[in-house]
């Protein structure tokens, strides 16, 4: 099998494994909080469900991610992973009670550190021009995900009958159906996955699988690019950037760039989190929706943010990644303002108060692609190549963080809405005022590198 084809099969192989963690998300949330109520569950514990599959992935990610930078593979991390998916969703399917269903969720969120291992993949092997965009074709798998999961909800929520002495019904059927599931995909990554070699340095950007970078597969496999005859100066140049490249640390004290894209992923998902578990009690409360309402209010959730991923697969290759990060906390900005006015008290009748939530959702779920896309794809690019797995386990396990405390934050507040969202109101103008004291530096090092050597060779 020739190069492209191994490459086009790797990429769809990771297509399906963000695919299938949104639909995950999307069949188990809107039915989560109900099954805890058969269990008897006090109302914290969805809060405690949620963060757990958390907490698991924000431990395994950057072990995950090291492993991958050491050992150069991502086939077999992967699929270590996911049978960590598959026995904690079957666990879930059990369901004997409130403590299982929480174990489960903790089990399945080691699966989820197999990100970081990809995320670094991914980042070795595309070109720094051509990463958001990358990038925001994976996270868009992972809200196509989140489409069609209320989808497959539509006919889980009709099972009633057994298998032994389990019970499938619309609350345990997601397990089952998750279960089937990752135990696929690991057929196709088996099958259809392969350990691509690294994007080289300095070589022609037409992306990953081009006939030059073909040529050199033997010697990017050793993290060196072609040696170019008559030219010994590039390719001392070269080794010596590489040096530089691997002993750069992950974090310096000067880079506070890092730590605003750290602050971004944090400051993002903890708002994020915290409003996707306030949603499920505040449309029982104040509009009566079961889980068929709030499955299609997740579908057309997840139609708004796909065409947002495209738009921002889009605007990635014609404005720089700071822009598409200014747009995007704008537009977060905007959605916490609302949310905090005509969210915290509702006011009016039923057709005043659907709409106020309507437009709420709608600015907040707006923002995320911008904010998201632009933060990860700017990260990959402020830290070292060479530990990329470990730097994006460090990211995810930020941003793990953060769905531990969002939930938490949300659980115990559901009855004081203005302070729940001032504090995110508060942290997202705290995360404004800290992109621009840093607007300038959050470019590709690179570049400006090469802007100074231009400028010395002129001189």
């Amino acid at each position: 099998m020739d190069y492209r084809k191994k490459k086009r099969l790797t990429y769809f192989t990771i297509g399906l494994i963000f695919l299938f963690s949104g639909i995950e998300y999307a069949v188990i949330l809107p039915t989560i909080w109900k099954y805890l109520q058969t269990l008897e569950a006090a109302p914290y514990f969805l809060g405690l469900a949620l963060s757990a599959f958390s907490l698991s992935g924000l431990l395994s990610g950057p072990l995950f991610g090291h492993l991958s930078d050491k050992t150069r593979t991502t086939k077999k991390i992967i699929l270590f992973a996911n049978c960590f998916e598959i026995i904690g969703n079957f666990m879930y399917f059990m369901g004997f009670s409130k403590w299982l269903l929480l174990a489960s969720r903790l089990v399945a969120g080691v699966g989820t550190g197999a990100g970081s291992a990809i995320f670094g993949f991914l980042s070795r092997s595309t070109a720094p021009e051509d990463r958001a965009s990358v990038f925001a074709a994976a996270m868009a798998c992972r809200q196509a995900g989140l489409l069609i999961g209320p989808a497959f909800n539509l006919f889980l929520r009709l099972c009633d009958f057994k298998i032994g002495p389990f019970v499938v019904n619309k609350f345990t059927a997601p397990g089952l159906f998750m279960c089937l599931m990752w135990i696929l995909l690991q057929l196709a990554v088996v099958f259809m996955y392969w350990d691509l070699p690294p994007q080289e340095k300095g070589g022609p950007a037409k992306g990953v699988g081009s006939g030059a970078r073909e040529d050199v597969e033997g010697e990017t496999r050793r993290g060196r690019g072609p040696s170019l005859p008559g030219q010994p100066e590039e390719e001392s140049q070269e080794e010596e950037e590489e040096e530089t490249d691997e002993s750069k640390p992950l974090m310096t004290s000067n880079e506070e760039e890092v730590i605003v894209l750290l602050a971004a992923q944090f400051i993002t998902l903890f708002n994020q989190t915290a409003l996707e578990t306030m949603v499920t009690p505040l449309t029982q409360k104040y509009f009566d929706f079961g889980e068929l309402e709030n499955s299609v209010m997740y579908c057309v959730c997840g139609v708004e943010v796909i065409a947002g991923f495209l738009f921002v697969h889009w605007l990635s290759r014609r404005a720089k990644e700071r822009v598409v990060l200014a747009v995007g906390l704008a537009i977060c900005n905007i959605s916490s303002v609302w949310c905090l006015i005509f969210l915290a008290n509702p006011i009016g009748d039923f057709p005043y108060q659907l709409t106020e939530f309507i437009i709420g959702v709608f600015l907040q779920v707006l923002g995320l692609p911008f904010v998201a896309v632009a933060q990860v794809s700017l990260f990959s690019k402020v830290t070292s190549e060479k530990t990329q797995g470990f730097s994006q386990g460090v990211r995810r396990s930020v941003g793990g963080l953060a769905t531990i405390l969002g939930p938490l934050w949300a659980g115990g507040l559901t009855e004081n809405m203005y302070i729940m969202l001032g504090v995110i109101m508060a942290l997202l103008l705290l995360l404004t005022i800290m992109m621009g004291f840093s607007y300038d530096r959050l470019v590709h090092p690179a570049a400006t590198e090469h802007a100074e050597d231009n400028s010395d060779e002129h001189e």
